[in-house]
């Protein structure tokens, strides 16, 4: 019989122990927060100096053990100080694939005090220039693809385009990265620079009801606090299920598959791999057949990302003829998986464990947890919280609820961001009381299981993106000939939803669907872009109070929640 989660949280949490939980104040609130947490992003990179002679990261064949990283580290730290006249506070932003510089930028630029702003790497040039703008940023790392956008861009405070990966082609105004680097001094040390817990970190960009992304401010504390949560989260379900928890003998391999411009790629896969000493693997682009052979070339030990990567892996046609016996962990988030995975995934793996998570930008990635045994009990759940997170369901009259009753999810704790940058209404409205208001509707089970049904905010979630409705509707509002538009989710078995749209168009327009769909990529980016558009010849059905009914549209599109619908 499973062990009660209080009993365990009482044990592990006891003074003297690794997770021991102490209070401090935090912005003028007493917080519960973990004693033994690292207390800045430097100390993790100090820290991964350990495993000096291991391999750090992997990347088709280019290959950097942890000493090479953390020199570069070093190198760029005092390029940014030295060169760049970079001083605490100073926000860099870096918008590229999943490249070995990307870990090396946001390592150098976090060690120093400066705020990394990572962007999405799909964006079009008027979204990139956008956050550019927003936040200030004073450098912009990029890939090739990028730097030819942003070559001609006019942002006031932007001093420097830095492009990886150089081809030769010269890009007016863009300095290449190797001759940053060319100075690399193994004899340096590391800035010493004084960082608080409290001090930013980053700005990572979420998408905004108004059409425009709010820029959230992790805190060094925030993205620290819940590196030992996910380790706590584990430890306890060993305990619980009467394990005992081993540190691993050898290093772990992990493909880390996700975009690291999101919370879920850099926050919780590269912080937590680089602290457990980890192998980490890189892709050039997620296709499900090249995973599997990385994991058998690699002997990798963990994968994952959104739902939808496992599920191809495991519906992959050569997944038998490959050797994946290694996996011992499958990662889930970013979107809600379909119960059956989790069955799924540990018929295919059986020596794995699947786990599954919920967390938002505004949570610094990671809010619950869960794992093992409990995973495979409550398919549906998206697991525990740790003891220094709070998770409480608000009814719309504001009052809590009790234990199975649907609300809005809210959540408090170290982890909660310090506020959106440069938008205090936005910021008092979403974060009260230190209450962090996620715009999820869920519940609580009597054990404390957190199960997520729906959102409150008219938004779609596509392979892990959020996609506000709000946004595409004014894309499509700026055509000439569209009148009125909603925009609704159609479901798809992979990615979750993908973006659908009824338009009414002025008398005597002619619906062409290649057009519409060309005038919306101009403005935002492709994963936005509607995939099927429908003409309405009469006004979109509203309510009295003038709001479009989507669910009335979703009926006359004929879009239903069996997956069946495309078409």
């Amino acid at each position: 019989m499973a062990i009660d989660f209080s009993v365990l949280d009482k044990k592990l949490t006891a003074p003297g122990s690794p997770f021991e939980i102490e209070e401090v104040e935090i912005r003028g609130t007493k917080t519960p927060v973990w004693k033994n947490a690292f207390p800045h992003l430097r100390a993790i990179v100090e820290h991964s100096r350990q495993f000096a002679e291991r391999d750090y990261l992997v990347y088709e064949e280019q290959r950097l053990s942890y000493e090479q990283h953390y020199q570069q580290v070093v190198t760029l730290g005092h390029a940014l100080i030295e060169e760049y006249g970079i001083t605490k506070g100073d926000r860099i932003a870096l918008a590229m694939r999943n490249y070995p510089e990307w870990p090396v930028i946001f390592w150098a630029t976090v060690s120093i005090g400066a705020v990394i702003v990572p962007l999405n790497a799909w964006w079009t040039k008027g979204e990139l220039e956008y956050a550019l703008k927003h936040c200030g940023a004073r450098l912009v790392f990029t890939d090739l693809q990028r730097a030819q956008i942003l070559s001609n861009t006019h942002v006031p405070t932007l001093e420097h385009i830095i492009k990886v990966r150089s081809d030769d082609t010269p890009l007016a105004g863009v300095e290449e990265f190797s001759t940053l680097m060319a100075a690399l001094n193994s004899g340096q040390s590391m800035p010493d620079i004084a960082i608080d817990p409290d001090d930013n970190a980053s700005i990572f960009y979420t998408s905004g009801t108004t059409g425009r992304p709010k820029g959230a401010i992790n805190t060094h504390r925030n993205i620290c606090s819940n590196q030992l949560s996910g380790v706590y989260l584990r430890v306890r379900t060993e305990y619980r299920y009467g394990r005992e928890p081993v540190a691993p003998t050898e290093q772990i391999g992990q493909l880390i598959s996700a975009p690291l411009f999101h919370v879920t790629g850099s926050l919780a896969m590269l912080c937590g791999s680089t602290i457990l000493g980890s192998k980490i693997v890189f892709m050039y682009k997620w296709n499900a057949d090249d995973a599997i052979r990385l994991i058998e070339k690699e002997k990798l030990n963990a994968f994952g990302g959104v739902p939808s990567m496992p599920l191809q892996v495991l519906e992959s046609p050569i997944l038998a003829d490959h050797d994946t016996s290694t996996i011992r962990t499958i990662l889930f988030g970013g979107a809600p998986p379909a119960p059956e995975l989790a069955a799924r995934v540990k018929t295919a793996f059986p020596n794995a464990s699947a786990s599954n998570g919920y967390g938002l930008t505004e949570t610094s990635a990671l809010s619950t947890v869960n794992v093992a045994e409990d995973y495979i009990d409550r398919p549906e759940s998206v697991g525990q919280a740790a003891p220094i997170c709070q998770i409480k369901i608000i009814a719309s009259d504001g009052q809590e609820c009790p234990s199975g009753c649907i609300g809005e999810i809210c959540v408090k704790g170290p982890q909660v961001i310090k506020g959106y940058w440069n938008n205090p209404e936005a910021t008092a409205k979403t974060i009260i009381d230190n209450w962090l208001h996620t715009g999820d509707l869920g519940y609580v089970d009597e054990e404390g299981f957190l199960y997520v049904v729906d959102r409150i905010k008219d938004m779609l979630l596509r392979g892990g993106e959020n996609i506000y409705c709000i946004e595409v509707e004014n894309a499509l509002f700026n055509h000439p000939d569209v009148i009125d538009v909603a925009v609704v989710g159609i479901p798809h078995p992979v990615l979750g939803e993908e973006v659908g749209a009824m338009v009414q168009l002025r008398p005597g327009a002619n619906f062409k669907l290649d057009d519409l769909q060309s005038h919306v990529a101009g403005q935002i980016a492709a994963f936005k872009v509607p995939v099927r558009i429908e003409q309405h010849h009469e006004p979109l059905p509203r309510n009295a109070n003038g709001k479009i009914m989507k669910p009335v549209v979703k009926s006359l599109m004929r879009i239903d929640k069996t997956l069946n619908n495309r078409p």
